[in-house]
């Protein structure tokens, strides 16, 4: 099996496990919360995502891992993740705070879906060994902030139960 196909089989069957977990334990813990507490839970997984300024990193990275790649992944996860730590330092401020719920999924998202493009424009699956130590963060990590981006959108926009809407305001009054 050739060293792109396996690449690919990883990339594919990462979102397996996570999709089987975040169903049957994340998701309807994250339903159940208070939608300020979900998104803060959500943004504290996304907070790390400074972490991906590995991705320029010599000697961590292959030298012909596609710069095209790794320096908008890096700066990519590295806003997100700032936005993300912004997001829950501002809680306390509840405008604030959206602002920057918003901006970390917006931003993150955008930053997933243009480092697929552009794996994808630039062969990635046949320089995966190129990745080095950061071989596990597309395979493990990335599906599930993928998947928790899609959750973030949707509890943003789904109507609040009734008494879930008047405890918030009740508790933003005080």
């Amino acid at each position: 099996m050739s060293t792109a196909l396996i690449f690919q089989l990883h990339l594919v069957l990462g979102y397996v496990p996570w999709l089987l977990c975040f169903g049957a334990y994340i998701w309807p813990r994250l339903k159940s919360m208070d939608q300020v507490e979900a998104q803060r839970a959500i943004a504290t997984l996304h907070s790390f995502r400074f972490f991906g300024l590995v991705f320029i990193v010599p000697g961590v990275v292959g030298p012909n891992l596609p710069a095209a790649f790794a320096t908008f992944a890096a700066y990519g996860d590295f806003a997100t993740g700032l936005l993300a730590i912004l997001a829950l330092l501002s809680v306390r401020t509840r405008p604030l705070f959206w602002l920057f719920i918003i901006g970390f999924n917006v931003a993150g998202t955008v930053d997933l879906i243009v480092d697929y493009y552009h794996g994808n424009q630039l062969d990635l699956p046949a320089l995966a060994g190129q990745l080095g130590a950061t071989y596990a963060i597309p395979i493990i990590y990335v599906p599930l902030l993928m998947i928790t981006h899609i959750a973030a959108f949707y509890l943003l926009v789904r109507p609040q139960p009734v008494a879930v809407r008047s405890l918030t305001s009740d508790a933003a009054a005080s």
